[in-house]
């Protein structure tokens, strides 16, 4: 990731440098069709959503050179992104857009609708490119729990669990990928220059608009805590600033903390 490249630089710097980072032909990228890079393409394309195909992948670069570097001789093995319309297969059952982005552990593949950007920003009010890595950083932060062991001890507790406290297993799990997201942020920040002033409140609020809270508040008038899987505005925000201050992965222990 070159130190020139800032993500409130916008899409146009990613288009030029994408073919840099990865070692693909950007004209096929461009082109819609299967790229050769670390995604793959469910569907075809508009113009917006090529442009922010190549912004995700640029994101995905970046976090593959943090989590190389901090997993060390754990060994990082790379995700592949999957962009999509409207439905989806994976090894994890078909799903569609109203799922929202999805990691599945079956298969090590990141599921993102590109559609879901543009409701981050009209519906939740999170606008801005760092909202939109924040998105990716997190479902990689998933990558890294199933690539450690996480994903499958939460499974394996869940399903001896009643549903409520399956549903606070879950939300621990959703806030060390934010936490995840955070250390990627944090090393972006001070190892790439990545970001830039405001791009950090940009993450926060991106965090903070997909609490459980405020969609259950959007969606039904009325909060129930016991069935939260992702957490709180207030946590996710919490647990992404963690990340983004430690920028290790030991302060991601959302399992041994207190209260999350």
């Amino acid at each position: 990731m070159s130190p020139g490249l800032k993500l409130g630089g916008g899409l146009g710097i990613v288009a030029a440098l994408v073919g840099v980072f990865l070692g693909v032909d950007i004209n096929g990228l461009l082109g819609g069709g299967s790229s050769a890079g670390p995604t793959q393409q469910a569907g075809g394309r508009s113009p917006e959503e090529n442009r922010q195909a190549e912004f995700v992948s640029v994101i995905l670069a970046d976090t593959e050179d943090t989590w190389t570097k901090l997993l060390g001789a754990r060994g990082y093995q790379k995700p592949v992104l999957v962009l999509f319309s409207d439905t989806v297969e994976s090894a994890c059952g078909s799903q569609s857009k109203s799922t929202g982005p999805f990691y599945c552990p079956a298969d090590r593949k990141a599921y993102l609708d590109l559609s879901f950007f543009a409701d981050l920003e009209r519906r939740f009010g999170a606008p801005g490119e760092f909202a939109r890595a924040y998105v990716v950083a997190h479902e990689i932060g998933h990558h890294i729990q199933n690539l450690l062991g996480t994903s499958t001890r939460v499974h394996q507790q869940r399903q001896a669990l009643p549903q409520a406290q399956a549903n606070a297993l879950s939300v621990r799990q959703e806030l060390q990928a934010d936490c995840y997201a955070g250390v990627w942020a944090y090393h972006a920040h001070h190892e790439r220059k990545l970001l830039e002033v405001g791009d950090l409140e940009k993450g926060l609020q991106a965090a903070a608009a997909i609490g459980d809270d405020r969609l259950q508040k959007m969606a039904r008038g009325k909060v129930s805590p016991e069935s939260w899987t992702h957490g709180s505005s207030a946590q996710r925000v919490k647990w992404f600033k963690t990340g983004f201050e430690a920028g290790r992965i030991e302060a991601c222990d959302t399992f041994a903390a207190a209260a999350p």
